[in-house]
Formats: C-alpha cells, structure tokens, sequence
C-alpha cells in the first residue's frame, strides 16, 4: 500500500517531461549527480540547527547591539488578574458586543474597563523593541550573507544572462556544491521560519505569511527534484534582494533613526517593484511559462509549478499595495509611521491621537507584522 501510493505521488508521468524517468536521473554520467529527493532531507536537522543558530545570534549579537543603541527590553503594564477574563483571553476569539455585555454583568464591570483590560492583557504578549530588534537584526545577517553567496554563484552561470539556458538539456544538468548549498540552506531558514511561526506572537498576517512559507518550500523542494535549479535560484535570489532592505529599515526604526529609517524604506520599496513586480514576472516567470514551453514543452507538474509561481506573485501584489499605503502615509506625514498590518495595540485610537496632538513630532511606538511591506514588525519573511 505504501510503496503504491509512493509511486502515485512520484509518477513519472506528473513530474517529468515524455520518454524521461526517474530512472534516467539517478544512472547520471560519471563524475556528474542530478538532484535527488533524499539530498533535501539534511535541511530539517539544518531547520532545527537555524533556528538554535538564530537563539544564539540574538543573545550573543544583536541584543548586545540593542544596549549599544540603548534599545531597552522594557517592561509592559500587568493586567489585574482575573481568572474569567483571562480564560475568555487564551481562547483566542475576538470579543463582540453581546459577549462583552455579558462579561460586565457578570463581573461588575463597566464595558469600557474589560475592553482596556483586554487591551492591556495583549500588550503584555507584545513583544519588546529590543526583542524585534532582536529578530530584525538575525533575518538581516541571512538575507543578506545568502544573497551574496546565490548572487556570487549566480553571476558566473550563463543562465542568469540567457534565462533560455535554463532549459536546454533538461532536465538532464549537474547539479553542482554551490547550486546544493544555496538550496539546501534557504529551505532550512523557510522551514524555521514556519515554525517559528507558530511560536512567535501571531500576526495580523498570519494566514498570508503561512500560504507564503508554504509556496516557497513546495516551490524549492518541487523544483530541486525537478531539477529546476537553475531558475529556482533565479527566483530566491529575487525575493532575498529587496529583504535585505526592508530589515535594515526596521533596524533603524527600532533605534529611531528617523531619516535613514525614511530613506532606507525608499530603497525598499524600491526595490521590490522592480526585484518582485518587473524582474519576477516579466523575466523569471516569462521564461518559466513561455520558453520553457518553446524548448521543453509543458507537462503535468510544469502546471503546478508555475501555479506556484503565479501564486507567489498574486502575494507580492498584495503587499506592495500595503507598502504603498506606508508609503503615502509618509508622504503626507513626513515619516513612516504605524503600519496597517500590526496586530497588537499599545493604545487605543484616543491614546494615539491624543499623544500626536501632544508631539506631533514623536514617532509612533513600533509595531509588529511581517517581514515584507512593514518597517515595525516581523514574520517571520520573507
């Protein structure tokens, strides 16, 4: 029963072109090996030894970083304690009007005091400044030591200049240290940062970062046994490119340097219309869809996996229209302020307007959502 439903999963018929087996790819020619399902199980022991790497990189690194920049952990206002609240608290759902009218007959309280207790209740889950400059600082050293390194591989290889390359002699190309390495530990980080997930303080974002954690390692992992490496390192070295930006504009938030903040959020937005908006579709995707029809011809799984990718542009979409609204926020503002997808509230809508009006120049305390499209936050990503 096993080993049917292995073969109907691995059909050879789904995932590789006509007259090509499974077969085929594992008798490679001397000193040549083609990518082989089993290579990407290294990266769940490497998941593992990330996320340990990233603990101690945050205790070791950047929160001694955080006190150079005298980035304190702080400590948040404690809610009264009160056992029925906090029981309608951990069960995660959203209070409405009849369920607050209920809490108050039964405890006595006026309305308005269980919802700022509610309020102060997940300020105390909300992680410190420092924590997320903790985060920031870690996604920043990968996004950017591992663009280096798929950049440095990539600019030798004629395919990143000719992208119809990536598809002449398929599926039949070596796999070589450098392409392996580079797969190998983005798979890693994305698993960790699934995980990790479901760790960290939930998001407003929670739902997109998850089907977007989900496409990338489906598309790594789908393509690596494929043997669609050389397009698929074409499409992480996009997606690194405008991270690198975007983490360092949160680390000059959470140390409240304004204007570079302002600027380096410039170059991110930048960055990502053209790295995910004009390179992505119009470069990677246009060869994956019309180029490799013209050399390969489709086949089953080439369906899947450009479904994939359209699917991962449909998100990139999405959050290039909230960094836009950042954007002209800080157009008419002057700076980057609070962001649309934060989940956690450090006040209430009175409490901020009535601090703006107070200091119009004070910048808003930072808050957390994802690693795209949002300078006060985290993911988790990519």
């Amino acid at each position: 029963m096993t080993s049917f439903i292995s073969a109907w999963i691995w059909s050879e018929r789904f995932w590789l072109p006509e007259n090509v087996s499974w077969a085929d790819l594992e008798r490679p020619p001397p000193g040549v090996e083609y990518p082989r399902l089993e290579h990407l199980l290294y990266a769940f022991p490497l998941a593992v030894g990330v996320y340990l790497l990233r603990q101690l990189f945050e205790r070791l690194v950047a929160k001694p970083c955080a006190h150079i920049l005298q980035i304190q952990a702080g400590v948040p206002r404690q809610a009264q304690p009160n056992d029925v609240l906090e029981r309608v608290y951990l069960s995660k759902k959203s209070q409405d009007t009849r369920q607050l009218e209920g809490l108050s007959k039964q405890l006595d309280w006026d309305v308005r005091k269980i919802q700022r207790w509610f309020r102060v209740r997940r300020n105390q889950d909300r992680p410190s400044t420092q924590k997320k400059f903790c985060e920031s600082m870690w996604r920043f050293t990968f996004y950017l030591g591992i663009f280096i390194y798929g950049l440095r591989h990539l600019w030798v290889s004629p395919w990143m200049w000719d992208m119809r390359k990536c598809w002449y002699n398929y599926p039949f190309q070596p796999l070589s240290s450098a392409q392996y390495t580079y797969y190998v530990s983005e798979l890693a980080f994305y698993w960790s940062l699934m995980f990790s997930q479901f760790i960290d303080i939930r998001r407003k974002d929670f739902m997109i970062m998850l089907v977007h954690h989900l496409a990338t390692i489906l598309l790594i992992t789908f393509s690596y046994a494929n043997n669609m490496l050389r397009a698929g390192s074409l499409v992480m070295c996009v997606h690194d490119a405008s991270d690198i930006f975007l983490e360092a504009a949160k680390l000059a938030n959470y140390a409240k340097y304004q204007r570079l903040c302002d600027g380096l959020f410039v170059v991110f937005s930048i960055s990502f219309f053209i790295a995910r908006l004009v390179i992505y579709p119009f470069w990677i995707v246009y060869s994956v869809l019309f180029e490799s029809w013209e050399i390969i011809g489709p086949y089953r799984a080439w369906w899947l996996l450009n479904g994939l990718l359209l699917l991962l542009q449909v998100l990139h979409i999405i959050w290039f229209y909230l960094i836009a609204c950042i954007a002209i926020k800080a157009i008419f503002k002057g700076k980057v302020s609070k962001d649309d997808r934060s989940d956690i509230e450090s006040s209430s809508d009175e409490e901020i307007y009535s601090n703006s009006s107070r200091n119009p120049n004070q910048t808003l305390k930072p808050k957390d959502s994802s690693h795209t499209g949002n300078l006060n936050g985290e993911t988790h990503d990519h």
